[in-house]
């Protein structure tokens, strides 16, 4: 089968280098002339584990091509993935639809054979039904209909989630566009990958959905949290003792500085506003997006309550481990850490940080910041030092000579990684989230 995948950002290579592994012949579109120079070239956009490989082997064997021709792209393609850009809307919030309707209306006027077209970006509850009233308005002389089929991947582990997905969504109440999903995924189907279809209002409100309650999770752990380091209680066994009943589940129970990235934040406002639409209140989103923008700028004052307080941190210096909203990726979008480093910024902190992949990404949205080639450059002449990402690399620091290169021994770990005992005895003030 031919697919087309229009855009070729996180999602729709991801998945376009995907479904070539599985044996399709895949086109991926795109605008951005640099960009399918690149990916023709075998430069990858963004950093993601074990696509690099992916990318370069599918294509080397023919299965994968790239182009900015769309009319090109589509030729001859039973399945056309619309895999675009929606990010917050500004001024209102609302998901920007702009770039998918603009596939559709080009869609509509170069497609020449029988398709299905599928809105794999997020989008809202009713998108499906203006891309399908865009196609009937093209006059189209081919058979064609419009699915929804959302993403579940997740930055650092998308292939491996691709490749073996908790489950696949497919909207549509069309049987031949049944048909011809059922064989676009047919590599899971064989190997009992679960598969549901839905209406295709129905799939593209379990995204929202799913992405909502896992924010939820996130938020309701960090503010146990902050009432375990009121009680003195250990949040980390708290995670442990209710994450081991089954109807809970452990995922998303890890104290943190809140989430961010290219899904949560967007996709949790999206809703809300779909919401409002509807006349449908979301009270629980609502506090969960108010508590996740709070907690960000709340992890700076930590930092600065652990240099001693306002009056003696001004003038001092921090150096901030990991940028990026999570490891294994470089995405910065709406990191924690552009809230803290803007809190100590403004409280007259002098900032140096490192990140192994994110520091190209994240130099303009934090020009205050220095950026360093590693970590012990970041930390040399620090007063404290503070970990907002997770990274392997920072799991294992040479404690002796973080301490050597510290003007005081500070340590922030906002990610719960080290033992705060053995941390202690090697003669660190130390302090994490939700714990003692």
């Amino acid at each position: 089968m031919k697919i087309a995948m229009v855009g070729s950002g996180y999602v729709g290579l991801v998945s376009g280098a995907c479904f070539a592994d599985f044996g399709h012949d895949v086109v991926c579109i795109d605008k951005d002339p640099a960009k399918i120079d690149s990916l023709r070239a075998g430069v990858m956009p963004i950093f993601e584990p074990g696509l690099a490989e992916l990318v370069t082997s599918n294509a080397k064997s023919g299965r994968l091509s790239f182009t900015t021709d769309l009319a090109e792209g589509i030729a001859g393609a039973a399945a056309i993935f619309i895999a675009v850009g929606t990010p917050s809307r500004r001024g209102d919030g609302h998901a920007d639809l702009s770039f998918v309707y603009a596939v559709a209306e080009e869609v509509g006027q170069h497609l020449r054979n029988d398709a299905v077209i599928i809105t794999k970006s997020t989008v809202p509850v009713g998108t499906g039904d203006e891309v399908e009233r865009i196609l009937s308005e093209a006059g189209l002389a081919v058979k064609f209909a419009v699915a929804s089929n959302p993403e579940f991947l997740r930055e650092g582990a998308a292939i491996d989630d691709f490749k073996r997905p908790d489950r696949i969504v497919i909207g549509t109440e069309d049987e031949w566009a049944r048909s011809v999903m059922r064989e676009v995924y047919r590599p899971l189907f064989l190997n009992k990958s679960p598969i549901l279809f839905t209406s295709r209002r129905t799939s593209e409100l379990i995204k929202y959905a799913a992405n909502a309650f896992l924010a939820v999770k996130i938020t309701f752990i960090n503010e146990m949290a902050d009432l375990c380091e009121k009680v003195g209680a250990d949040v980390q066994d708290v995670s442990r003792g209710i994450g081991m009943d089954g109807r809970i589940g452990s995922k998303f129970l890890h104290a943190g500085p809140g989430y961010g990235g290219s899904c949560f934040p967007k996709d949790t406002l999206a809703l809300l506003k779909t919401a409002e639409d509807y006349e449908a209140p979301t009270r629980i989103i609502e506090a969960v997006v108010a508590v996740n923008d709070s907690r960000k700028r709340a992890m700076g004052r930590k930092v600065i309550e652990a240099l001693g307080g306002a009056d003696e941190a001004r003038g001092k210096k921090v150096a901030m481990l990991g940028l990026t909203f999570k490891p294994n990726t470089d995405d910065m979008r709406d990191s924690p850490a552009i809230a803290i480093a803007l809190a100590l910024a403004d409280a007259g902190v002098q900032v140096a940080a490192y990140d192994p992949e994110g520091m190209e990404l994240a130099a303009p949205l934090m020009p205050a910041v220095e950026m360093k080639t590693n970590a012990y450059a970041a930390i040399e002449g620090a007063d404290a030092t503070v970990i907002v990402t997770e990274w392997d690399a920072f799991r294992a620091l040479d404690f002796e000579r973080v301490k050597s290169l510290m003007v005081q021994p500070v340590l922030v770990d906002l990610r719960n990684i080290y033992n705060p005992i053995e941390v202690r005895a090697m003669g660190f003030a130390y302090s994490s989230v939700g714990r003692a």
